[in-house]
């Protein structure tokens, strides 16, 4: 591909003459299985006239892999000059219909369609010689569907008709007769259509056929032709948005500089898009824990590095100023949320399913995009589950895996210093008193808020609704949520949770590991003799404590 992406002339002559060129692949498996329509043979033969061209083209390249295609490309002249010869340019959809023959292809072809448009002409050439044969004027070749074609002369010139006449019918004033040149001027005129079509199927399916015998060389030059055009397209995508050649390595370093997403990048106006750096290896960096605000461009941030990785294995340059990719088995996502009624799936169920999967397949030489992990469930639970998602990841004895985790439980930004492989990363904000801008820049370190409010007030919810949202979460920032739910509002706090999302962020998020101060049922506990309790009282006295529980909760 650097070689096509170097010679800009000869690659876009190139891709102009590939531009024509129909799915070859496709085209020859219709004419193997015997369902390819003469419409198809011309566009197999449109193609097949680019291949000398392209072949010619494909002289002036030196490397390897493009010379070994060279190789494999075979223009297939005989097979495009049978086409030529045999299928009319523009022939009907239907085998069945005939007119898909042309002209000198076929003898009897020709001679059937002669007959098929010239047979009145042919008729008023015999009736004129068979009057000047026997002097009879008034000579007649007519037609019925009983008799067919026949002479008709009258009673005054009957004395007229020659020996080789036969008699078919007597009529009050004239005489009927065939002659051998007339009974097979009939047969050819009266079945020409019919002999046609079915002779002119034959001899389609005979080319078929024909084209079918050589479907080793087609599918060998289809290969050659469809890894080109991928190629041609690649090096020409590269060129006119900046890409770079990628380094590649087998020692599983994913090292990028700079990287763009190749879609977002092309959507935004006047160079908008902001290139971030990454890291992994197999080593102390596996996974990069990722945290920032909704819509700061941390999913985007994680598949352009999938994207860039899949480009860099199939061969084509990269949206990056430099990029060294090591090589990976397969690349899981687990991204965005969906659900599946039908068969009795939620969004949290899926979500899971897929996590099972990745964690089931991945290996150490995968690379894991992972968005959101938990979040379908109670704040406990889903923090629960990406914590331990992480730790199964990390242990190279168990997965070992590069990972890209993005997340709003910034409780997971505690690992970085718990697993020697684990670091955390977040997306730069700038705070405008209220109002926030979102950097779009990947820095290290983690977020120590989401700015949930602030992203639902860009989102256009009611100013009513962010400002109770704000004084709730004011509260609960300055004193633990066990003493906040009663003191505050009901009313309020029930009206606000009414207008939330089902995947919104729990209240009780920001203070998950405040400590709730429970003395008086510690001080029950301990002062309880086990020594001397029976069970039935043990039995009542843990059911009052736990209702207790239950009641400050």
């Amino acid at each position: 591909m650097a070689e096509l992406n170097a010679n800009m002339i000869n690659r876009e002559e190139l891709r102009e003459y590939l531009n024509p060129v129909y799915d070859l692949e496709r085209l020859i498996s219709r004419v193997v299985y015997h369902t390819a329509n003469p419409r198809d043979l011309i566009a197999f033969k449109t193609s097949l006239q680019m291949l000398p061209a392209i072949k010619t083209l494909m002289n002036d390249f030196s490397s390897d892999l493009l010379c070994k295609l060279n190789r494999d490309l075979d223009t297939l002249d005989d097979i495009c000059d049978l086409i030529e010869r045999a299928i009319e340019d523009d022939p009907p959809i239907s085998v069945r219909e005939g007119g898909m023959i042309k002209d000198g292809y076929n003898p009897e072809v020709d001679r059937l369609r002669k007959a098929k448009t010239e047979g009145k002409s042919w008729l008023a050439k015999v009736e004129e010689e068979e009057r000047e044969k026997t002097g009879i004027k008034n000579l007649r070749i007519r037609f019925n569907k009983v008799f067919g074609y026949y002479l008709e002369v009258t009673n005054s010139f009957k004395d007229l008709v020659p020996d080789y006449y036969t008699r078919k019918q007597t009529l009050t004033n004239a005489e009927r007769y065939i002659t051998p040149e007339l009974k097979e001027l009939e047969e050819t005129i009266l079945g020409a259509e019919d002999k046609l079509t079915a002779l002119e199927y034959d001899l389609f399916c005979q080319v078929r056929s024909e084209i079918a015998a050589q479907v080793e060389r087609i599918q060998t030059t289809a290969k050659a032709v469809a890894a080109l055009d991928v190629f041609a397209s690649l090096a020409a995508v590269a060129s006119a948005n900046n890409y770079v050649r990628p380094k590649i390595n087998e020692k599983g370093v994913l090292k990028i500089k700079n990287g763009r997403h190749p879609v977002v990048e092309r959507m935004m106006n006047n160079d908008m898009f902001i290139a971030n750096d990454t890291f992994l290896d197999c080593k102390n960096n596996r996974i990069s824990i990722i945290t920032g605000p909704n819509m700061a461009g941390k999913s985007t941030y994680m598949r352009q590095n999938a994207l860039i990785v899949l480009m860099a294995q199939i061969g084509s340059f990269v949206p990056a100023e430099k990029a060294n990719i090591g090589i990976v088995d397969r690349i899981f996502t687990r991204v965005g949320a969906s659900d599946d009624l039908a068969s009795g799936q939620n969004t949290f169920m899926v979500e899971m399913t897929e996590v099972a999967n990745i964690l089931r397949n991945a290996t150490g030489s995968s690379l894991l995009i992972l968005d959101e992990i938990g979040r379908g469930t109670s704040t406990i639970d889903g923090l629960a589950i990406a914590w331990a998602v992480v730790e199964h990841i990390s242990n190279p004895k168990v997965l070992g895996a590069k990972t890209l985790f993005a997340t709003h439980y910034h409780e997971l930004t505690e690992l970085e210093g718990k697993l020697s492989n684990v670091h955390n990363y977040c997306i730069a904000v700038k705070e405008k008193g209220d109002d926030i801008v979102f950097l779009r820049k990947i820095i290290p370190g983690g977020a120590d808020k989401s700015y949930g409010i602030q992203v639902a007030k860009l989102a256009g919810l009611p100013n009513i609704v962010i400002d109770r949202a704000k004084a709730i979460c004011e509260e609960l920032e300055q004193s633990n949520l066990n003493n906040i739910t009663r003191n505050l509002d009901v009313g309020a706090l029930t009206d606000a949770a009414t207008r939330r999302k089902p995947d919104d962020v729990d209240l009780a998020q920001i203070s998950l590991f405040d400590t709730v101060k429970d003395d008086d049922i510690i001080k029950e506990l301990s002062e309880i003799d086990l020594a001397h309790i029976t069970p039935f009282d043990a039995m009542n006295k843990l059911y009052e404590l736990q209702n207790k529980v239950r009641n400050r909760w």
